[in-house]
């Protein structure tokens, strides 16, 4: 039985927390948060779960194994390496850390420490994002040559990062995750719409070998939600839509194909492929379930981590780019 700390009870720690809750070689123990009444909350759903404003209680704890923190991004350095230190497992909220330097020391200390150091790239636990995997490790989709993705909505607005530290990152570890090449070359630009805050509005474009190109949309101003992707091959193509109830990956049997007429340099024949579209049957657990119980088992069962802090320094390195562009 594992013992778990959970640091951060705003948006994400009630997930966390209902999730870690219903696994059986799992045990919260304690739940920390400096709002006293997000706390309150706790103890009527889960009275078998102790509450504190201090984390450093759940650090310093030696009764518990591992501690799953959701929290600011700017605190996870401090938060991450003291649980290390105490000889605790961590699970950490996207993205890692504030900059690389800080995910190089986490890393090394894990490693010193012989821990397990995971990062929380919920959506690749997902059914959806495991089938897209799949599709393209199999080839159907052939030479890839575009991942073009809308991710906006209105807020939830962050005050110690910007729009692509807060939503971009998902794309750019799902594309850490499904291709094996990673970028040359990331461009960026974006525009804070209130004043001496972060960037509200931006666009991310990473540029790869072999004309693959990456653009990611990204806004906190927007009326609606939307999660959409557009995976492109030269065989087939994706639309990956994650607000999508039912039928969130669809394949579509569409496409072009050029010929060069050998007669006129000037001639080019573009030929265009519309074939069938099918929705292909995707693992509807929750990626949250999913994902706590890989965490438990790496740690018992000495599990390969998925999303390790390797995967959040390469995510870092992007966003740290992105940031200078």
């Amino acid at each position: 039985m594992i013992n778990i700390g959970i640091i951060g009870y705003g948006y994400w720690g009630p997930n966390l927390l209902r999730n870690f809750v219903q696994l059986s070689d799992a045990r919260v123990v304690s739940v920390s948060d400096l709002r006293k009444k997000r706390l309150s909350k706790i103890r009527p759903l889960y009275p078998n779960v102790m509450v504190t404003t201090d984390c450093y209680e759940i650090l310093s704890d030696s009764h518990i194994d591992a501690v799953v923190i959701a929290t600011p991004v700017s605190t996870h350095y401090e938060l991450v390496m003291r649980a290390l230190e105490s000889n605790k497992h961590v699970l950490v909220e996207k993205p890692l850390a504030s900059n690389s330097n800080q995910a190089l020391s986490m890393i090394e200390k894990a490693r010193k420490n012989n821990l397990i150091l995971m990062v929380d790239h919920t959506l690749i636990y997902t059914g959806s994002v495991k089938k897209i995997k799949e599709i393209i490790d199999q080839d159907e989709l052939g030479k890839i040559y575009y991942y073009d993705s809308v991710r906006v909505n209105l807020g939830l607005f962050q005050h110690d990062v910007n729009v692509i530290w807060d939503l971009a990152v998902h794309d750019v570890y799902i594309l850490d995750y499904l291709f094996s090449q990673k970028p040359k070359m990331v461009s960026a630009t974006g525009i804070n719409h209130l004043p001496n805050q972060p960037e509200d509005i931006a666009y991310l474009t990473l540029y790869y070998d072999d004309s693959f190109i990456a653009h990611v949309h990204v806004n906190w101003l927007a009326p609606v939600k939307v999660r959409k992707a557009l995976i492109g091959g030269d065989k087939r193509m994706i639309v990956y839509d994650d607000i999508e109830p039912s039928e969130k990956v669809k394949v579509y049997n569409n496409g072009i194909k050029v010929k060069n007429d050998n007669e006129s340099i000037y001639k080019w024949l573009v030929n265009y492929r519309i074939g069938d579209m099918h929705a292909p049957q995707i693992d509807r657990t929750e990626a949250l379930r999913t994902e706590a119980n890989h965490f438990i088992n790496c740690i018992t069962k000495g599990k390969m981590v998925l999303t390790d802090g390797d995967a959040g320094l390469r995510v870092v390195k992007i966003l740290e780019a992105a940031s200078k562009s």
